[in-house]
């Protein structure tokens, strides 16, 4: 996709028409109660739009439409590859409005415009596309049985699937839920951030366009305490998913305990180790890849190498090079395709980062990097990346999941003491190893608890790869065909011949 420039960007926000309303049973609608939230945009405070605030009632009419439209089978009962060439012109509309999507994204949350087109966009058509395609190509199981009997060992469509997704990637995270769940013939209720809603509102249109039955997909701008409340407690919602936070995660298991125990699949916090020996192949990559793991996104990642870990006799020497490295990673206008850091994504989350820089430094860390706020655009909110060292994991910066660019830099002594402080953390996301010795990196990507292990990268992997977490980092997958696990149900049908 083309990047253009600034004027053309700012000239194409100025010109673009914004959907705020939801979107139920194939149609635009204003919340029930007509209620509706602001959209600021965290680039300069603009007002974008007026958003649908949906609640309980709007919550019930979604789940009727997608209850009902699941029961008559036009989609659930629909040939695989049917839903394969929906979802696959779903993927060429994504693409043909992908800068209008993009923009959005940016506007919405920040994230720098070129990030938008050759990140999101493009890792939204993968996920759509992959999903499509292997619907098709996953096959039921034969029992090994006795003569004279028959087992067989089928999927079936859960039914209703509430996706509750995040702020930070929203088009991204949502595709990674909506392309198995579906590709496997569930219907979808969408509930999307309220920190940024646009790109999901507006994918729903381009859904129907491709071919989806009305009430398939239906999508629920609004509060997380409301809407999200009201689906995860529906007794007529069959699944939850989710990416967020492990304070929402856990409410969520609360509430499908509380009413029809419906499966709950979680994708929640991080607080990554990035683990760097002496011996690492090539430090001066470490070191550029250490900054990009916690400056990318604006460090609203949940897989950010927050915590940097570094063997004790390379500190002063790998602290410089990471410095140097973070002088390329600098705040500016998310419209420009030269930005690499673009805006936090709104002013709640603005003064937690810089609240924690400033506990930081109440702590007694010392910040080698950043530590500021950021003007390159007026009323925007800008952050400087931020390097803190003389860090103990025991400290707020390297305890909690700050989401933002904020890093952590402790040292260790041994491979022991590594593992040790890698794992002294309620989270299990992701984590990196640096080392040319492989049996060093076998033992720690097998030591450290997370579900995604790097070695000499950061953020490896692709749609053939599972994602999710260890410990309070959640439970389930996102990606491969792992994911399919979690929209469809196993059922045993044992014959007598």
């Amino acid at each position: 996709m083309k990047t253009y420039n600034l004027e053309h960007w700012q000239q194409q926000a100025t010109d673009l028409a914004i959907e705020g309303r939801a979107f139920i049973n194939g149609e635009y609608l204003n919340a029930n109660k007509q209620k509706t939230f602001e959209c600021i945009s965290p680039i300069d405070g603009r007002h974008l739009a007026n958003i649908a605030m949906c609640q309980q009632e709007d919550a019930d009419k979604a789940v009727i439409a997608a209850r009902e439209v699941f029961e008559s089978g036009t989609w659930s009962k629909a040939a695989p590859a049917k839903r394969k060439k929906v979802l696959l012109r779903l993927a060429d509309l994504i693409e043909q409005h992908g800068e209008e999507l993009a923009l959005l994204e940016t506007l919405d949350m920040g994230k720098p415009i070129s990030d938008s087109l050759n990140v999101d966009i493009a890792g939204t058509l993968r996920s759509i596309r992959w999903s499509a395609e292997a619907i098709d190509k996953i096959y039921d199981e034969v029992a090994p049985t006795p003569e004279g009997q028959l087992g067989l060992i089928t999927r079936e469509a859960v039914g209703v699937v509430a996706a509750i997704v995040p702020w930070n990637f929203p088009l991204v995270m949502a595709s990674w839920k909506l392309g198995p769940a579906l590709a496997s013939g569930n219907s979808v209720i969408l509930k999307p951030s309220e920190k940024s809603p646009l790109t999901a509102i507006k994918l729903a249109a381009l859904a129907k366009e491709a071919g989806l039955p009305n009430g398939v997909l239906n999508v629920l701008p609004g509060f997380g305490h409301e809407v999200g409340k009201a689906l995860a407690l529906h007794n007529d919602v069959d699944t939850i998913v989710f990416t967020g936070s492990t304070a929402i995660a856990k409410q969520l298991l609360v509430y499908a305990g509380q009413s029809n125990m419906k499966r709950v699949w979680m994708e929640a916090g991080g607080k990554s180790p990035n683990i760097v020996f002496a011996d690492a192949p090539n430090l001066d990559e470490a070191a550029q890849a250490a900054a990009g793991a916690i400056c990318f996104n604006q460090g609203e990642v949940c897989t950010a190498g927050s915590r940097l870990l570094v063997e004790a006799s390379i500190k002063d020497e790998f602290i410089k090079k990471v410095t140097e490295a973070m002088k390329s990673w600098q705040p500016g206008n998310p419209l420009d395709p030269n930005t690499n850091v673009g805006a936090i994504v709104d002013q709640t989350q603005f003064e937690r980062v810089l609240g924690y820089i400033n506990k930081g430094q109440d702590e007694g860390a010392n910040v080698c990097v950043g530590g500021d706020k950021a003007t390159p655009v007026a009323n925007g909110l800008y952050i400087q990346p931020t390097m803190f060292s003389e860090v103990k994991n025991s400290m707020a910066i390297a305890a909690d999941e700050i989401f933002g660019p904020v890093l952590s830099v402790i040292t260790f002594n041994s491979t022991e003491e590594a593992i040790a402080i890698a794992n002294d953390t309620p989270y299990g996301l992701a984590a990196g190893i640096w080392t040319t010795d492989l049996s060093k990196a076998h033992k720690m990507a097998k030591a450290v608890k997370a579900g995604s292990v790097w070695v000499n990268q950061w953020d490896g992997g692709d749609m053939t790869a599972p994602f999710g977490g260890f410990k309070q980092s959640g439970n389930g997958r996102d990606k491969s065909l792992h994911a399919f696990d979690k929209y469809t149900e196993l059922k045993a049908t044992w014959i007598k011949l």
